[in-house]
C-alpha cells in the first residue's frame, strides 16, 4: 500500500505519465468530473478556488470520469475544450479514468481507502435525489467507500496525506475553508 499520493503516477490528458510527486509541497484537491452533469457548473467554483489560491500552493487535479450516467462523453481534447470555453479552467486535467470497479484508477482506490463516503447533503436539491436513487439500487450503498457520483473531491495536505473527502453536494465554501487552513 502506498504511503501517500506522491507514490502514484497518472496520465495527463495527452497520455503522458505524470508522477504526483511533482506536486510535493502543494495542497491538492483531486476531483472526478463530468461535462454533462447537474454538478458540471462546479467547474466555475473550482476555477475560482484555483485562481484565488494557486499562488499560495493549491493545485486542483481534474480526472474526467464517464461512469455515472455516461456524463463525460467525448475525447480528452473535447472535454478540455468544453471546460476551457465554458468555464475558463486552467487547472491540470488528466486522462479520462474509472473511479470504481475492475478498471478503477489505483489512485482512486487509494483515495477511497483513506476517506470513505461522507454522505450527501440532503438539503441540497440533488442530494436527496441521489440518496433515493442509490439506496434503491443498493440499500447499503452509504456504508461503502465507492465514489457515488461526479464531482467527488479529495483534499490532500502538503505532505501528501488525504485529509478529507467531499461529496458533490458539499458547499464550495466548506471546501474553501478547509483549503485555507492547509495553505
Amino acid at each position: 500500500m502506498s504511503q501517500n499520493v506522491y507514490d502514484f503516477t497518472v496520465k495527463d490528458r495527452r497520455g503522458n505519465d505524470v508522477s504526483l510527486s511533482e506536486y510535493k509541497g502543494k495542497v491538492l484537491l483531486i476531483v472526478n468530473t463530468a461535462t454533462r452533469c447537474g454538478f458540471t457548473p462546479q467547474y466555475e467554483e473550482l476555477e475560482a478556488l484555483y485562481k484565488a489560491y494557486k499562488d499560495q500552493g493549491l493545485e486542483i487535479l481534474d480526472f474526467p470520469c464517464d461512469q455515472f450516467g455516461e456524463q463525460a462523453p467525448g475525447t480528452e481534447e473535447e472535454i478540455h475544450q468544453f471546460c476551457t470555453l465554458n468555464y475558463g479552467t486552467e487547472f491540470p486535467q488528466f486522462k479520462k479514468i474509472e473511479v470504481n470497479g475492475e478498471n478503477e484508477s489505483p489512485l482512486f482506490t487509494y483515495l477511497k481507502a483513506q476517506q470513505g463516503f461522507k454522505g450527501f447533503d440532503k438539503e441540497h436539491k440533488i442530494g436527496a435525489l441521489l440518496d433515493q436513487m442509490l439506496s434503491q439500487a443498493d440499500p447499503d450503498y452509504a456504508s461503502k467507500p465507492d465514489i457515488k457520483w461526479n464531482f467527488t473531491k479529495f483534499l490532500v495536505d502538503r505532505n501528501g496525506n488525504v485529509v478529507d473527502r467531499y461529496e458533490p453536494t458539499t458547499e464550495c465554501k466548506v471546501i474553501e475553508e478547509a483549503i485555507i487552513k492547509l495553505l
